[in-house]
């Protein structure tokens, strides 16, 4: 079930993306009286899943999900239809139209990228609003167990209050903000203190088996005892908080549980908070180092009781737009960032990069229309901005032939757009062999 959530929301965000983005061609291509001779979703290679002819256009579904397209008449383009390029051009091909109309079309389909993730962030504000933590209001600071992360000097307990300078207001801003960062602030106990990130912090976490960054520290709460529980008879009520085992601190997970693993098989004594009162009980721990006691992860129930504090904000529709503009210009911002560190070899960012597999593995394992809408908004920007990097066969391509044509007057020949486009589709396939490699390595080794 898990597996058919996960692949309902990847292929449904997948398909409204590529659907949208090749309408972005389309409709300005139709607008200039152009030909579109093919609307695919997905790749129809050999055969289509479905196709139906409706005036000049045949719209159709591939069967190889790895994207889609459309075939504009008179353009130089992923099918290499040379034999068309040969005859002479008609009025109603793109190589006939004005550079300015051309460039229209080949920019239509990033600019309904833009706009669809800016649209979806400025309805989910207003529909959802925002939900988040406050960094400074986290009782004991993060778990930090992840080594890169301790061998360059955290510790379970920091409080992150800075990233490169700039204060860190939610616990969201960390994991967004850290992404190409130099330091990090942290507070431990009283004292302040800024941590310098290797170069190549981003390449030692891509291929570490462990990805944990600043987690919240969760507190042993109990929620209920477990039928098979050697503990079921002990006078354990919801709400109890652990305190400490034989004398040692144990009011988080990540205290209790090395705790439990040294003392299997053994009886420990557990100092309880019970509302005011403190109470101690004497607990047995099985083979495997646990108690079989479920314990709470209600963030509502930690925010009751003191360990953090949750930041809601609802916004009218007034509101929705700046609140939605601004998370559109910092996720573009922020995903120019992470390309920047990609193609910095020294930062080892690449070894990050993932493909197919590693988009399926963002999307959680059950439905959330907020959390796909989100996602969804990520992915188009992600897209767009792909598509712009100046690689023939990419829109980004075509345009830097365009802006060449419109700033030197002179038109490249079609033999050098052919040739280029295949150098173009040839980049384009080592790429997403690199992407998808990176995927198929991580599930073997990691």
């Amino acid at each position: 079930m898990e597996f058919i959530i996960k692949i309902g929301q990847f292929l449904l965000s997948l398909s409204l993306l590529i659907v949208l983005h090749e309408l972005g061609h389309f409709i300005p291509a139709k607008a200039f009286k152009t030909r579109v001779e093919k609307f695919y979703l997905f790749f129809d290679v050999k055969y289509s899943l479905f196709k139906k002819k409706i005036g000049e256009t045949v719209y159709g579904i591939g069967w190889l999900p790895l994207g889609g397209y459309v075939k504009i008449s008179g353009m130089i383009d992923e099918s290499m239809d040379t034999e068309q390029m040969a005859q002479e051009p008609q009025p109603w091909e793109f190589r006939s139209k004005p550079a300015w109309q051309r460039l229209i079309i080949m920019l239509g389909g990033v600019f309904v990228n833009f706009l669809l993730a800016l649209v979806i962030y400025i309805v989910a504000s207003f529909v959802y609003g925002d939900t988040d933590i406050s960094a400074s209001s986290l009782k004991d600071g993060f778990v930090i167990e992840n080594p890169i992360l301790t061998k360059i000097g955290f510790k379970t307990g920091d409080k992150i209050i800075k990233v490169d300078g700039e204060p860190v207001i939610y616990e969201s801003d960390i994991r967004r903000n850290i992404i190409g960062a130099n330091n990090v602030t942290i507070k431990r106990g009283e004292e302040e203190k800024t941590i310098e990130l290797p170069i190549d912090f981003l390449g030692q976490l891509s291929s570490s088996d462990d990805r944990s960054l600043f987690d919240l520290r969760q507190p042993f709460i109990v929620e209920k005892i477990m039928d098979t529980s050697l503990n079921k008879s002990v006078d354990l009520q919801k709400g109890d908080i652990f305190k400490s085992i034989n004398g040692k601190p144990a009011e988080y997970f990540d205290q209790v549980a090395p705790i439990l693993e040294d003392t299997k098989e053994q009886t420990i004594n557990v100092t309880i908070q019970r509302g005011s009162t403190t109470i101690n009980r004497d607990l047995k721990v099985d083979q495997y180092a646990k108690l079989d006691v479920v314990t709470t992860r209600s963030l509502k129930t930690f925010e009751e009781l003191g360990y953090l504090k949750i930041i809601t904000k609802n916004y009218s529709f007034g509101e929705s737009f700046g609140v939605g503009f601004k998370k559109f210009t910092s996720q573009i911002t922020s995903y120019f960032g992470q390309l920047k560190a990609i193609f910095n070899p020294k930062t080892g960012a690449y070894k990050g990069v993932g493909g197919f597999k590693a988009i399926y593995d963002i999307f959680p394992s059950t439905w959330s229309w907020q959390a796909f809408w989100g996602l969804t908004a990520f992915l188009s920007i992600m897209l767009g901005v792909l598509n712009l990097l100046p690689i023939p066969a990419l829109d980004g391509g075509h345009v830097m032939f365009l802006l060449y044509e419109m700033i030197s007057g002179r038109k490249p020949g079609e033999k050098f757009l052919e040739k280029a486009q295949m150098v173009g589709f040839f980049i384009l396939i080592a790429l997403v062999l690199f992407a998808n490699g990176n995927d198929i390595v991580k599930a073997i080794f990691n």
